[in-house]
């Protein structure tokens, strides 16, 4: 999501989804690992990964969100930058 109209700590919000705690906390660790190796980006912070629910990477411009079903249900950030334009991306095969 392109928050940058509407936030001033962050440009982007990226929001997605594993099926289970050890699923949320692989795709973290992906992204983290992805970002170092591949363009040399350390994270900020990194908060939630000890119970994987919700782990939240921040990158300063962006910020990531990977959540469990039922966390991303809860906490409705889909629905909370409603205004926000986005671009859906499918998962990986």
């Amino acid at each position: 999501m392109d928050v940058r109209e509407l936030v001033t700590y962050t440009d982007y919000l990226v929001v997605c989804s594993g099926q289970t705690p050890r699923q949320v906390a692989a795709i973290a660790d992906e992204v983290r690992f992805r970002l170092k190796n591949d363009h040399g980006v350390i994270a900020h912070s990194v908060d939630g990964d000890s119970q994987a629910d919700w782990v939240l990477i921040d990158l300063l411009d962006i910020v990531v969100h990977v959540f469990t079903p039922e966390a991303r249900e809860f906490y409705r950030l889909d629905r909370l930058w409603h205004d926000a334009p986005r671009e859906e991306i499918a998962a990986a095969s």
